[in-house]
């Protein structure tokens, strides 16, 4: 971005190379602020409010671009005295004092109006910078630049009521995120020179807890194959746009977010591991998305292409209000390193693993398998909660997708894809969300499908490659009988391929989908676009699990049954911790503590 200042589908973009503002003058006068002005002076045009209605009344005839200037010239001179004096030193601003509630008001929906925005600063590295402190640190510019915003609404909020407050709120003011960005070089192909002059997201700071509004809380639709490179036919404004480099997995992914989609570019940081520039450089990725593209129609397209030539999983989400959630670009993300997996024989697993070592030093790696609002995250948590006497240690693995690998001494091994969790918050317990507050981004959070992302485990501990101990299908439709358990297990291969394969699961509305559905292999993110392709490793997976003696089955959460959303997973994890208590009881396990059985 080479301009100084941005405002586009609610969020306000501060380019600090180009303006940093360490006076209270410095900001009024601002390209930004008088921004902000003009888009809430038009908002609150048609309205008959209080606000229009002293607007009206001060200004009478004057344009926008008059009231702007004479809001500039009084909110100046509330920075150095109160409104009584202002009136009696300016004549022509007498009501400023006799209407200072009026006034007061008007101060208060500016102010709320632009912490409604969601506000992202930035600093270009090794480009120009005009007012910025070279030798100061990013965390400190970022501090210093929202402790002015916040002092200079005091200021003039003060001065306008002519009397000072007892009681002080301490909210972001100023910006929500800061980054910093940097051009770095990497062999870019023909076919994506469009690509090649984006800056890479280096450093990022988050306000936490985040809370945004996306448009939409729903995800549609599968991702569709095409045979021919899309980005030739695409339009994109290089200045519009910004790169997350992720690890995903071990792969590596160049993620293109427009600035309209910048919350779930921004949400990445709690997801996926944030690539560093000796991991960039020169380096072509595996992995690229671009997000918020201009296909130059009304349709939206959600599009893979698989460049062999250039050894490149590409996707394409196009710029439509419909994608606007963060489910999309976590699972086009997903399906990209799922389809590069397959072709390496690899089986990507839409699931959850956790390592759970008891208080005695037995292990367990337990994986439970399923399509989205089957259970599995949810079953995972309240093993969390209800086993916290016996449980020493959980290492969460992959909390949504990961990976099998067909390790020859090792039986299969499992690695996660993503250091954090994107989880829905109806189905959890009421004081998860509240437990994880300090460091979580909430997106919706009054709305059905509410979600939260929140860092879960380190970029070493998903990659370290687990064998895998328990494998369960959540099977979230069936309602227990009494007395019967949660667990069910498969007698064989096959049996245990045709329920894993099926993918059934009742409909949570994570999805615009409704009632019973079945999705192939439980993963609409890659193997659903290669069955043939996973067929094969289905066949090969699931024979090497019980040939390794692999306790391999079913576990019903319920959660997708009326009434038990909360007792269901409750159950399941109940019943999942005497499978793990009966495992350890029949022998150590082969990858046991150092200090051996007990």
């Amino acid at each position: 971005m080479k301009k100084e200042w941005a405002l586009s589908n609610d969020k306000a973009l501060l380019n600090f190379s180009r303006k940093y503002c360490v006076t209270d003058d410095e900001v009024l006068e601002s390209e930004g602020f008088r921004s902000v002005l003009s888009h809430f002076l038009r908002k609150n045009k048609d309205q008959y409010s209080r606000t229009n209605r002293l607007l009206t009344d001060e200004f009478k005839d004057a344009d926008t671009a008059e009231k702007i200037e004479e809001l500039t010239t009084i909110f100046k001179l509330l920075t150095v005295m109160d409104s009584r004096r202002i009136a009696a030193a300016f004549p022509q601003y007498r009501n400023l004092y006799e209407e200072r509630t009026e006034w007061r008001h008007l101060i208060e929906g500016i102010y709320k109006y632009w912490r409604g925005l969601e506000r992202y600063g930035f600093i270009l590295e090794d480009k120009g910078t005009e007012g910025l402190l070279v030798n100061g640190g990013f965390i400190d510019t970022k501090t210093q630049f929202d402790e002015l915003i916040l002092n200079l609404y005091r200021k003039i909020s003060n001065n306008t009521s002519t009397f000072k407050p007892t009681v002080y709120r301490q909210v972001p003011a100023g910006t929500n995120v800061a980054m910093i960005l940097k051009e770095i070089l990497w062999p870019v192909p023909t076919d994506y020179a469009m690509l090649s002059r984006v800056e890479f997201i280096k450093t990022t700071v988050l306000e936490t807890p985040f809370i945004t509004y996306p448009k939409r809380n729903k995800r549609d639709g599968l991702f569709k194959e095409v045979k021919t490179n899309p980005l030739p036919r695409m339009g994109m404004n290089e200045d519009h746009f910004f790169c997350y480099p992720a690890k995903v997995g071990g792969l590596l992914a160049f993620i293109y977010i427009h600035r309209d989609f910048l919350t779930h570019g921004v949400s990445l940081s709690n997801l996926f591991e944030l690539a560093t520039e000796a991991e960039i450089a020169g380096r072509k990725p595996d992995l690229i998305l671009l997000f918020g593209a201009d296909n130059h129609e009304e349709e939206r397209e959600t599009i893979f292409f698989d460049d062999i030539e250039n050894q490149i999983m590409l996707g394409v989400v196009s710029h439509h209000e419909a994608h606007d959630y963060f489910g999309y670009m976590k699972k086009m993300v997903l399906t990209l390193h799922n389809l590069v997996q397959i072709k390496r024989g690899h089986l990507p697993i839409h699931g959850a693993m956790v390592q759970i070592v008891l208080k005695d030093g037995h292990m367990a790696n337990v994986v439970i398998v399923g399509d989205s609002g089957a259970g599995k995250s949810e079953s995972i948590e309240a093993f969390r909660s209800l086993a916290e006497d016996h449980i020493a240690d959980m290492t969460i693995i992959f909390d949504d997708m990961g990976t099998f690998t067909l390790d020859t001494d090792r039986g299969i091994t499992g690695t996660g894809t993503e250091i954090g969790a994107f989880v829905r918050l109806d189905d959890l317990d009421t004081g998860y969300a509240f437990k994880e507050l300090d460091r979580s981004i909430f997106m919706n959070p009054d709305k059905i499908n509410a979600r939260l992302i929140n860092p879960v485990a380190t970029y070493r501990e998903i990659m370290q490659g687990l064998p895998v101990d328990i494998c369960l299908y959540a099977n979230n439709y069936q309602v227990l009988q009494d007395g019967e358990n949660a667990v069910k297990r498969f007698a064989d291969a096959q049996e245990a391929i045709a329920v894993f394969r099926a993918g059934r699961r009742q409909a949570k509305g994570t999805t615009t989908e409704v009632g019973e559905t079945t999705s192939y292999f439980a993963n609409p993110f890659g193997p659903a676009q290669k069955q043939e392709e996973t067929d094969v490793l289905l066949e090969d997976y699931f024979h090497a699990l019980f040939e390794k003696n692999v306790i391999v089955g079913e576990l019903r959460t319920q959660l997708g049954v009326d009434g038990f959303e909360k007792k269901g997973p409750e159950q399941a994890a109940i019943d999942l911790f005497g499978v793990i208590r009966e495992l350890a009881e029949k022998s150590c396990m082969s990858h046991k503590p150092q200090s051996g059985c007990r």
